[in-house]
């Protein structure tokens, strides 16, 4: 599961979320290099792919253990291997943080997005569960006026309208086909706006400190619940779950190393193409073909969020124009 970057951050701000891992700020005096954009991209694209297959082995995982424990698995694998690599380069003071409400409010916002995600994934195709999902720069834009004293205009108004239409064309409600089960990724949504602007709002934080709170209050939060419903893993499941967390973690490592090469505003567009990857691989491994509907409405969601992407940019490009006017002498 990755919404798209430009949720989470503004165009120029790269210290964006994928899952909560936060990609590692890149300050840049000009456009980076072409190849340097090129090679951003194709590691993006590279991390839809993993970001699909953890999906897809969480749906597998969820036929046989409860949607909490598959969560606290990838929590536990995704620890393992980040939280020691982080100390290793940082030190203790990887968790020293001034804004430690916020890096708490945000651990458990992810955590929650994370099971209710997997929750919907149990019911649910992967595909509509991930197109279902990336409605979050909806709710994003509409927290940021209270919460962030933002002022949205019509055109970001429209976009969110038009992705909410992509929902309602994917969710069908009041069809045949609409299932409850839909509720739970568009809660996942919003769990991860609400993550989004606790990000937006402890932005000087450095991203490795925001990485190792998330992840180890996450993995504490979800270890208080796992007990009520535990069912101890078979071998394979354990293997599963390795498989899960190992292409989890590697998805979040290629998206960091993209946006230290290239924009947010240049990377998040492609984060889309996980509808895509999501589609082959549950093709693939379940055998279930996305409906029509699931079709159009996540290509009416993709548009919606690109525009968003879009305006972000602008928005990005006229503030430094403005801040430069204000430094002029």
């Amino acid at each position: 599961m990755s919404p798209p970057a430009f949720a989470s951050a503004t165009a120029d701000d790269p210290s964006s979320i994928a899952e909560g891992v936060p990609a590692l700020p890149t300050t840049r005096s000009a456009a980076p290099a072409k190849d340097a954009t090129f090679a951003a991209i194709g590691l993006a694209l590279l991390s839809t792919v993993f970001f699909a297959m953890g999906d897809v082995t969480a749906k597998v995982l969820t036929d046989t253990l409860p949607a909490i424990e598959v969560t606290w698995l990838r929590y536990g694998v995704f620890c393992l291997v980040v939280v020691p690599a982080v100390f290793v380069a940082r030190g203790a003071r990887a968790m020293h943080t001034p804004r430690l409400r916020l890096q708490i409010i945000r651990a458990f916002a992810v955590a929650g997005s994370s099971v209710l995600f997997i929750l919907g994934l149990g019911h649910l195709q992967v595909a509509e569960a991930t197109a279902i999902n990336f409605i979050s720069p909806i709710f994003i834009t509409a927290l940021s006026i209270p919460l962030l004293g933002e002022k949205v205009g019509i055109r970001r108004w429209t976009a969110a309208a038009v992705g909410f239409l992509g929902v309602m064309l994917v969710v069908q409600p009041g069809g045949s086909a609409f299932q409850m089960a839909a509720l739970l990724p568009i809660g996942a949504a919003l769990s991860w706006a609400v993550a989004a602007i606790a990000t937006r709002l402890m932005s000087s934080e450095r991203p490795e400190t925001t990485l190792v709170w998330s992840a180890v209050v996450g993995l504490i939060a979800l270890t208080a619940f796992v007990p009520v419903h535990w069912r101890t893993p078979t071998a394979g499941e354990i293997g599963l779950a390795v498989l899960m967390g190992g292409f989890s973690t590697m998805g979040h490592w290629l998206i960091i190393l993209a946006y230290r090469k290239a924009a947010a505003s240049t990377i998040a567009p492609f984060s889309y193409v996980q509808l895509l990857f999501a589609g082959l691989l549950g093709f693939g491994v379940f055998g279930t073909v996305p409906g029509a509907m699931t079709l159009v409405g996540g290509a009416v969601i993709a548009a919606s969020g690109l525009y968003t992407a879009h305006r972000e940019r602008i928005r990005a490009r006229e503030a430094r124009l403005a801040a430069a006017e204000v430094r002029r002498p």
